[in-house]
């Protein structure tokens, strides 16, 4: 294992750009690393960290933070159809959309952009203009913290519903996703292009993956500040779900609330009832919502953990008080 640092800022590592601290710190390469900085570690002394997309430091960390720098992609099996690729953790997920766009593989075109790892994505199930992560995923490669045993989980088992997952569930803070199997797809491709914003986006334009991926990419820069000029994790709330009745009554209410249909329920906009509500732009010193979109809370230079998790909290009553919807974060607060 690579040597252990100490008191360690995160700052550069999550992309809210909060400076806070690990008492330790050690980038991992390998499993037999990853095996070495988990071992007779309390599970509660440990932090893992990918991409630092999804994550909200609110106070420095007493225990040992392992950024899991696992590399590499691995084309397993081809057939006339569809090729198995599996990526490590490690693995940027943009990257990772590029690399399938360079060999014309479909199936997480519409996912381009999205921020943090591939090793992450299973537990939040991304997703983005009608195409989700379990669309596509294989399995995942497992590491359980206590025994140290591998295991694979096919995606059925990880039970990925809503930015939602095992991992999340019954598997929280007990397993590191080591790896990340996908079945991607070739020519002639299917292409999902039918959601909102996407399908105006493409309205004159030959439809092929790449074009699908370029049109997510304009879409995503318009409305989402770049974490490398402002910090932010993308959206900070999950878009609330509820039940046709709940939804006809706030309709009478609000006739403008739009909404998308979600098996037997409904899907609401989160950023619409935070917008509706006069936040979008608002700053609470340097904690803020962004003017362009309501989802995301950012960091204009030198807020606080505790200050961003504040203007959320602020958030998530005046939407309960309002509109009688809990509104859930999708950022997991530390």
């Amino acid at each position: 294992m690579k040597a252990i640092q100490y008191k360690h800022s995160i700052r550069p590592y999550t992309t809210f750009n909060i400076a806070a601290h690990s008492a330790e710190f050690v980038s991992v390469q390998s499993i037999a690393e990853l095996k070495e900085a988990l071992e007779n570690i309390p599970p509660q002394k440990i932090r893992l960290l990918g991409g630092g997309s999804n994550m909200l430091w609110t106070q420095d960390f007493d225990g040992r933070t392992i950024h899991l720098n696992l590399k590499g992609i691995t084309t397993l099996e081809t057939t006339e159809k569809d090729v198995l690729v599996d990526v490590q953790a490690g693995e940027n997920w943009h990257d990772f959309v590029l690399w399938t766009l360079k060999n014309d593989l479909g199936g997480v075109e519409n996912l381009a952009l999205i921020p943090g790892n591939v090793g992450t994505a299973p537990i939040q199930n991304i997703g983005a203009y009608g195409v989700e992560l379990k669309d596509v995923m294989e399995n995942c490669t497992l590491l359980h913290r206590n025994s140290l045993k591998e295991e694979i989980l096919s995606t059925a088992d990880c039970h990925l519903g809503y930015r939602d997952s095992i991992f999340k569930n019954k598997l929280k803070d007990q397993v590191v996703i080591t790896s990340v199997r996908f079945r991607l797809f070739k020519a002639p491709h299917s292409l999902h292009t039918s959601y909102g914003a996407l399908a105006q986006e493409l309205a004159t334009r030959h439809q092929t993956i790449q074009e699908v991926a370029q049109a997510v990419i304009r879409i995503r820069q318009r409305k989402l500040p770049d974490p490398k000029e402002i910090g932010n994790c993308g959206s900070f709330f999950k878009n609330p779900i509820v039940s046709q009745s709940v939804f006809m009554a706030l309709q009478k209410k609000y006739p403008n609330l739009p909404s998308y249909p979600a098996d037997q329920a409904v899907k609401i906009p989160a950023a619409w009832l935070i917008d509706q509500l006069g936040f979008k732009g608002i700053r609470r010193g340097d904690a803020g919502v962004h003017p362009n979109q309501a989802l995301v809370l950012v960091n204009y230079a030198n807020a606080s953990g505790a200050e961003i998790w504040a203007l959320a909290q602020e958030i998530q009553e005046a939407v309960q008080t309002t509109f009688g919807i809990a509104l859930e974060a999708e950022v997991t607060r530390y």
